[in-house]
């Protein structure tokens, strides 16, 4: 191998990895309310040392909702964009938590407050169940996490 080549796969070496896809900033309200009328709370592996796994919303017309970040907008995913979310973040689904939703107004105006500001994530009080406890909540459901820790106890009323 010369020198040239031997450079250059020390230079590519050296480069930072892409951040892992975490979905898009919704910029436009891109669901219904009659989306909701399928939901479920969507369970993955954590990152690192989460064993309590991450909780994405999952809505009818095929998108998944959820926040990923300290002080982030809330991102979503196609069903694409789901899987290449789980590719490149090493994770992997534990389960779907099927939930009503009697009020898919409510739901669906919830949803869309959030995604239009910043969400301030603090671990356990503030985090990625919460958020979609908070969508659905608003759409007439008692369906949570309580120990705030997705793979380990149900998304249930």
């Amino acid at each position: 191998m010369g020198r040239a080549t031997n450079s250059a796969i020390q230079v590519n070496a050296n480069r930072a990895k892409p951040a892992p896809f975490i979905g898009d900033v919704m910029l436009h309200n891109v669901i219904r309310p009659a989306d909701f009328k399928h939901c479920c709370a969507v369970i993955v592996s954590g990152d690192g040392l989460n064993f309590c796994g991450h909780t994405l919303l999952h809505t009818g017309g095929g998108l998944y909702f959820h926040v990923a970040g300290f002080n982030e907008v809330p991102r979503l995913m196609s069903e694409a964009g789901y899987r290449r979310y789980l590719r490149e973040g090493g994770k992997h689904e534990i389960r779907r938590w099927p939930i009503r939703i009697p009020d898919p107004e409510g739901a669906h105006k919830k949803l869309g407050e959030l995604l239009a500001k910043r969400w301030q994530w603090l671990l356990l009080p503030n985090n990625c169940s919460s958020f979609a406890e908070e969508v659905v909540q608003a759409g007439g459901s008692k369906a949570g996490h309580y120990l705030n820790c997705p793979s380990i106890e149900p998304f249930a009323s």
